[in-house]
């Protein structure tokens, strides 16, 4: 489940056409004469607007779209909110887009005696679709380039917190002057950064804030299989939901949209997806990755499961939709989590960045870099070890009510204001009033979470450290267990009292001396978080600075050849339908609704395989037709509700998903057996007519309420 947030001068200048060709040619030939060895594509194909892979995609494909194919193929693709993607799939407005992108949105026009989770929503009339409040789309109109400025306003300025602030003023100035420029009046503006600060552009979005549900399948269609079934394939799930967007009051009337093709899927054809993937690190050195593989991605993930354990425990009893889809999304990300893992620990991967560095170097000194550039690859190396050694301090001891529960982060609240009334006495006078006893929700999930803290920070920092002694340290002298020792710090405390807080605030030296057991660890644990995060967060602005020069330096060797990373902005990304072989066998190029029953009768109809009443008794032409299908696309979280659009710009598809093989896709783009599932845009007209009779929605996206699909014609080459 992969939801998640005027042109260049090289765009159509000459140093763009003559530079172009040679870089394509070679990375092509670079990344297909030995695929083992890694090359420049492994940073992926999330090409961006501002630089169109015009020359790639002919190279590659034989195609060779215009200028306007890809203005009316950005046009034509929104931003959901802020973390998903959507399209415009009619001229009167209507929008495409993941039911796990909407489901958040459903629930939100529920009315009294509803449960749309599990009935789903269908507006038979234009009258019945439901505006969503605080629901906007973005459509991107204006793009321009800022590179210059941008890098003119951090060059010569001194420490690494310096330059960001520069950066940060210049984007604010930026901002500003194109506020009151003609033709960007009006429209949402936003700074974005390509390369990590090789490139920057300015974007303007036009934005529509009235968005009305028109449909959404029920939960056990939108999820089916539940986190079971979550980044695999063959996949059985109609993660599909339609919107509206109108202006004044009537439906928007748009000339740029995605025509809907239900038989448009072969194998081998070149697709294309367009959205807004979130966030990838494909530029990371070997050094950094490694700090991820031993250090951050183990402790995210351990965090993670134990809040899952934490939350489910709870809502055994609670029922609550919010904490359901707080589970949904860290089972999610448990998930994600875990491939990425898994591709890191994959020496073969590691291997292939470590190829490309090399290469990427090696290029670097034929295009006679200063000598202090060339260094930058051993100074994020020595930076990065340096936040090695913060980390177990920076991670397990830093408050926050998600990892150590509310009481015990209210505990390093009140120890830092004890330290400021003995440095400045006069600042706490202001600050008392803010010192307040939270009020504890639910007692079972604070103790969970204080539960869940010390288990991490006693496999994280050790039984013999002194956070982790106090911690666990029983009356009777031995070390407890995390559970039991949660158990008796929360019975202890005396921190949800507030004339308690009223005494510490008030007494001289109440704080310091007081033997409350969670002030007791707060006092050993948030200085040496305090030390710990200071340096890291100036070794992480000097970081930061040092990977935009390594940026530049890519945009120096590669130019638009090579896309950059991902940003939550919009990217056009290619790939085919293609199989590939998994678990012993090969996975076919699309699944059919018979696979859905098949997988639900062979669980007995249990839970996350159950289906709804009314799709019990299916008709017997339902079970042919196409239901999701995969493709060799470059996908990442943001990237849930993009459109997959073929060479006539038609929408085929709707991407919600990528298989097991693809997680390690935050840092390395290899196809062999990445693939990107969507939902099959035949199924989702298939379901509309045999199973919700949506026959209004199948005419305005087809022009006839007959035209349901023909699964031989969807996969005859």
């Amino acid at each position: 489940m992969y939801r998640f947030k005027l042109r260049s001068t090289l765009r159509v200048g000459v140093l763009f056409v003559t530079l172009a060709t040679p870089i394509y040619a070679q990375i092509n030939a670079s990344n297909q004469s030995d695929s083992a060895k890694g090359g420049p594509l492994d940073l992926g194909k999330m090409w961006t607007f501002d630089q169109p892979p015009k020359e790639f995609f002919s190279q590659t494909y034989n195609f060779k779209p215009d200028e306007k194919w890809f203005d009316e193929a950005r046009l034509a693709s929104l931003r959901f909110a802020d973390y998903c993607s959507a399209s415009f799939v009619s001229s009167n407005g209507l929008v495409m887009t993941n039911h796990h992108c909407a489901r958040e949105s459903g629930t939100g026009v529920t009315r009294k005696g509803e449960d749309l989770n599990a009935t789903g929503f269908f507006a038979k009339t234009q009258a019945e679709e439901r505006k969503v409040d605080g629901l906007f789309v973005d459509q991107l109109v204006k793009i321009e380039d800022i590179t210059q400025r941008v890098q003119e306003a951090m060059n010569g300025v001194g420490s690494e917190q310096a330059q960001l602030q520069a950066r940060e003023q210049a984007f604010t100035t930026i901002k500003q002057e194109y506020s009151t420029k003609q033709g960007w009046q009006g429209l949402e503006l936003q700074t974005i950064t390509f390369y990590d600060g090789g490139r920057y552009s300015i974007y303007g979005f036009k934005r529509y804030t009235d968005v009305r549900l028109v449909f959404m399948p029920e939960l056990q269609l939108g999820f089916f299989g539940g986190d079971y079934d979550n980044f695999t394939y063959p996949r059985y799930a109609l993660d599909c939901s339609f919107f509206r967007v109108y202006d004044n009051g009537k439906p928007l009337q748009t000339a740029h949209f995605f025509k809907f093709n239900p038989n448009g899927i072969r194998d081998g054809e070149p697709i294309f997806v367009i959205g807004n993937p979130g966030h990838t690190e494909r530029l990371k050195t070997v050094a950094e990755l490694e700090f991820d593989r031993d250090q951050q991605i183990p402790a995210m993930i351990q965090m993670l499961r134990n809040r899952v354990a934490v939350l489910q425990s709870y809502n055994a009893t609670a029922k609550s939709d919010s904490v359901l889809n707080e589970i949904f999304s860290y089972q999610n990300s448990i998930k994600a989590y875990s491939g990425q893992l898994a591709g890191l620990r994959d020496a073969s991967l590691l291997a292939r960045k470590a190829n490309f560095e090399q290469q990427f170097q090696a290029a670097a000194k034929t295009k006679k870099l200063s000598a202090d550039q060339l260094k930058t690859w051993d100074e994020i190396a020595t930076n990065t070890a340096q936040l090695r050694s913060l980390f177990r301090d920076a991670n397990y001891l830093g408050p926050s009510e998600r990892t150590m529960g509310e009481l015990l982060t209210f505990a390093n609240i009140v120890t830092q204001f004890g330290q400021l009334i003995s440095t400045r006495p006069q600042d706490a006078e202001s600050a008392r009033s803010l010192v307040v006893s939270p009020a504890i929700k639910s007692m079972q999930l604070e103790e969970g979470y204080l539960a869940a803290h010390l288990a991490e920070a006693q496999i994280g920092l050790g039984n013999d450290d002194p956070y982790v002694k106090t911690a666990l340290l029983g009356t009777d002298g031995k070390l407890q267990t995390p559970k039991q020792a949660a158990a008796y710090l929360i019975r202890k405390t005396r921190l949800n009292d507030p004339a308690f807080i009223k005494e510490l605030t008030t007494r001289p030296g109440a704080i310091t001396s007081s033997d409350d057991p969670l002030l007791v660890l707060a006092r050993i644990g948030f200085p040496r978080y305090v030390t710990a995060a200071r340096q890291a967060r100036q070794l992480s602005q000097r970081q930061e600075v040092l990977r935009g020069q390594l940026g530049r330096m890519l945009y120096d060797v590669y130019g638009p050849a090579v896309p950059p990373d991902a940003t939550f902005s919009l990217r056009i990304n290619d790939g085919v339908v293609k199989s590939y072989d998994y678990n012993g066998t090969k996975a076919p190029i699309i699944t059919t609704f018979a696979g859905l029953y098949d997988r639900n009768y062979s669980f007995a109809d249990k839970a996350p395989w159950n289906l709804p009443a009314r799709w019990k008794n299916p008709p017997a032409d339902l079970l042919k037709q196409p239901m999701c299908f995969i493709s060799t696309n470059d996908i990442i979280g943001g990237n849930s509700g993009s459109p997959m659009i073929n060479k006539n710009r038609e929408a085929v598809g709707l991407a919600f998903d990528g298989n097991m093989e693809s997680l390690p896709g935050e840092f390395i783009f290899v196809p062999d057996a990445n693939r990107t599932i969507s939902v099959h845009t035949g199924g989702i007209i298939a379901a509309m007519r045999y199973i919700y009779k949506a026959d209004r929605l199948i005419t305005e996206l087809t022009g006839s309420p007959s035209n349901a699909t023909n699964s031989n014609k969807a996969t005859k080459k």
